[in-house]
């Protein structure tokens, strides 16, 4: 609808909060230079909320992506959920009887292109990570991962990247939470 404005959160790719020009007051301006309001940060990992009256999705990821890149010299893969899509993911309750912990690392994973997720995804992506599910509507592939033995790496980002490509971004189940309650407050 024009002129109604969406709820959204872009979830930037490789943001780190130890660079000089990845910090949220940085990142936060590059969205008000582009005219959206209410922007926001949730951590300091690249999660930006925003409201916007463009509807078009893959527009405004491709505009965030160059105004990064002219603004603070910053190269990051964008992916835009709108609230109702996480909201929706949220409530599904994907790990029923889990909480986010060491032996229990819940993370959703957002694709950006929905066609490079397999129709079937294996339950297990590496020794110690097992796939929920993958929610089609937030795009979303939900896995836990047991980070129990830091020494002992699961291969679940390159397993990851071989299955849905490298446009992909991984938060945790208490960061999606988080973006979620700053989009609705």
């Amino acid at each position: 609808m024009v002129g109604t404005m969406q709820r959204y959160v872009a979830f930037l790719r490789g943001i780190a909060p130890s660079g000089t020009n990845m910090t949220n007051d940085k990142l936060r301006g590059v969205f008000e230079e582009l005219g959206f309001a209410a922007v926001g940060s949730v951590l300091a990992s690249g999660n930006i909320t925003f409201r916007a009256s463009e509807a078009d999705v893959p527009f405004l990821e491709q505009t965030i992506e160059e105004a990064l890149v002219s603004g603070l010299g910053v190269t990051s893969r964008t992916i835009i959920r709108e609230c109702s899509e996480l909201r929706g993911l949220v409530d599904s309750d994907p790990f029923p009887g889990l909480t986010h912990q060491r032996r229990t690392y819940l993370t959703a994973t957002f694709v950006k292109d929905a066609s490079t997720v397999p129709d079937v995804l294996p339950g297990e992506a590496g020794r110690r990570t097992r796939v929920v599910r993958y929610d089609r509507v937030a795009r979303a592939v939900l896995a836990v991962t047991d980070t129990s033995d830091p020494g002992e790496a699961s291969g679940f980002m390159s397993w990851l990247e071989k299955t849905c490509g490298k446009d992909i971004t991984t938060r945790s189940w208490l960061t999606v939470q988080r973006v979620v309650a700053k989009l609705e407050s």
